[in-house]
């Protein structure tokens, strides 16, 4: 009488044994997707990205340094303020670099407004002012004389051209690219909490896990 309960408790305990534990599940931790939402949430906080930032620092060093290379020019030439009045008040496109450093102003304040106000994700913005400089100083190239100079005129149209393709190179290959792949990485991680929200509504304890009670033969 005894050995059908005893098959049934065996039969019943090994089906337990067999059944795999909800714990080795795999399974979505929402702990470390909040985290990794917040430190996205905290990135936009603050406004702009690390490398637009980086690309605006380049945009600020290209005004400063075409600036340091006239001014020295202005200095080579027999003093600042007589260069100057020669430069600016008798301006003359065939042997002033002046309109270089209005070039490069022109630049500065075209990148600034619009990929650090405006935080545009285009490529529109560099791509006319890099036009406007390369056919600029290409025209000035051909026409002036600014070869006949000396060093200046070699080096700040070659420095000048060459920046301006540095910051569309950055912008277009490292700006953009990062900012978007940061973009779509925020989403999925937002997508896989709400799924993680819904598949685990709360955190199971172990108690909520438990085998009912033996029942006594016969009942």
């Amino acid at each position: 009488m005894n050995r059908v309960p005893a098959d049934a408790e065996d039969a019943h305990s090994s089906s337990v044994e067999s059944c795999p534990s909800l714990r080795d599940v795999p399974s979505i931790n929402p702990t470390q997707l909040m985290a990794r939402i917040e430190s996205y949430e905290g990135r936009e906080k603050k406004g702009i990205s690390d490398v637009r930032r980086t690309f605006c620092l380049f945009v600020t060093f290209d005004l400063l340094f075409i600036t340091l290379l006239w001014i020295i020019e202005l200095n080579v030439k027999g003093g600042i303020e007589t260069t100057l009045e020669k430069e600016v008040l008798h301006y003359d496109y065939s042997s002033s670099y002046f309109d270089i450093f209005l070039l490069a102003v022109f630049r500065f304040k075209v990148l600034i407004l619009a990929y650090a106000m405006c935080r545009l994700r285009h490529w529109w913005a560099i791509a006319f002012t890099t036009a406007v400089t390369s056919a600029f100083l290409l025209a000035k190239v051909i026409i002036s004389q600014l070869f006949s100079q000396g060093a200046f005129g070699y080096v700040l149209p070659i420095i000048s051209f060459i920046l301006a393709w540095i910051e569309t190179w950055f912008l277009d290959f490292k700006v953009l690219p990062q900012e978007a792949e940061e973009e779509n990485r925020f989403l999925i991680a937002q997508d896989a909490s709400e799924r993680a929200a819904l598949l685990h509504p709360g955190v199971l304890s172990d108690g909520q896990f438990y085998s009912p009670p033996e029942s006594v033969a016969g009942n």
